[in-house]
């Protein structure tokens, strides 16, 4: 109870049509179901990404750069570190397929 022996709104002393405020006013406005379809906007960000990548981007490349560059990331490591990243790897934190080799 608060200072003045009045229950808090919401509170464990009030009933429950009382803690809602909307309940028994009849200014109370009606709830409205909004819905926003995001598929035009989607499609015209794929065309600006598109875009500023350019004509000259090549996805195979830019993945098989992307692979050298994990392999070599995860190539020469000692044995504590070997133990550390298999166990990541078990672990599902990091993808397998480093082979801990660096690219050729």
């Amino acid at each position: 109870m608060s200072s003045h022996d009045r229950a808090l709104p919401g509170g464990p002393d009030e009933p429950e049509a009382a803690s809602d405020p909307a309940a028994g006013s009849r200014d109370a406005s009606p709830t409205v179901d909004l819905d926003i379809d995001l598929t035009s906007h989607e499609m015209l960000r794929r065309a600006h990404v598109l875009d500023a990548l350019g004509d000259d981007w090549d996805p195979v490349a830019a993945l098989r750069d992307e692979q050298a560059a994990y392999r070599l990331l995860y190539s020469g490591l000692d044995a504590e570190q070997r133990r550390v990243y298999d166990e990541l790897v078990a672990a599902g934190v990091l993808p397998g397929g480093g082979g801990g080799h660096a690219a050729a």
